[in-house]
């Protein structure tokens, strides 16, 4: 199990705790577990936007925050938003749609979508009180992580790629159980730490997913990475407002 966590952590960050070649079957796997990791990722985010308060306004610590939440998770969600927001704005067929978000050109859609993301996130953490710092920003990457996990469950595969294993995963047996725990570990940090607001964003963020998979399905006939990617940073911004 030791092998799977770290595997989990080294698919969902960038901290060096060594990868092997059954990263990505091991992250499909134990998908549910992704909240877990979302915590960590939260609580360091959080230390980090706490001591930065004690010095630096509100503003700047809520930019550099975000900065660091981005560093700790490689840039591969924001990558998957920015192409999300292109082939949104693309007209042309599903599969064109698709094509666009593979361009490694970044138009018009991706760059408004990434700066209104960008921008509200880093206002919302901003927003946030130095007493509960800690715990939004944990609850914040609980809900941005089961994101992914909704995403894989409610969704289909667009197309042959990264995300046909954790769709695969997410539809194969025990598919609502597995769903169940990944929302049991979101709600068992989230209420104990922000009670009411706790179950609110996770709610939000739950409700946001949907949307997300509704849209997808509309433009892609189905999920893809990017998509995910896309759910994991605006489901993020939806928990912090």
């Amino acid at each position: 199990m030791l092998k799977e966590i770290r595997n989990l952590i080294a698919f969902l960050t960038i901290i060096p705790v060594g990868m092997d070649p059954d990263c990505l079957t091991d992250a499909a796997k134990y998908m549910p577990l992704f909240p877990a990791v979302g915590a960590f990722i939260g609580f360091l985010a959080g230390l980090f936007a706490w001591l930065l308060l004690h010095v630096l306004p509100p503003l700047v610590a809520g930019i550099l925050t975000l900065g660091c939440i981005l560093v700790i998770t490689g840039l591969h969600h924001t990558d998957g938003l920015l192409d999300f927001g292109d082939g949104i704005m693309y007209q042309g067929s599903p599969e064109k749609k698709i094509q666009i978000m593979h361009d490694q050109q970044m138009g018009t859609g991706g760059l408004t979508l990434g700066l209104i993301t960008i921008l509200t996130t880093a206002l919302g953490i901003a927003g946030l009180n130095m007493s509960i710092v800690i715990q939004s920003l944990i609850v914040a990457e609980v809900s941005a992580k089961l994101a992914m996990v909704i995403g894989a469950w409610a969704g289909k595969s667009a197309h042959k790629g990264m995300n046909t294993y954790f769709v695969d995963a997410m539809h194969g047996r025990h598919r609502n159980l597995r769903l169940i725990f990944a929302l049991a570990i979101s709600l068992s940090v989230a209420i104990p730490l922000l009670w009411i607001a706790g179950f609110t964003a996770v709610t939000v963020g739950l409700v946001a997913d949907l949307v997300m998979v509704g849209v997808s399905n509309r433009h892609f006939r189905g999920v893809t990475g990017d998509v995910m990617g896309a759910m994991n940073e605006l489901t993020r911004m939806a928990s912090l407002i």
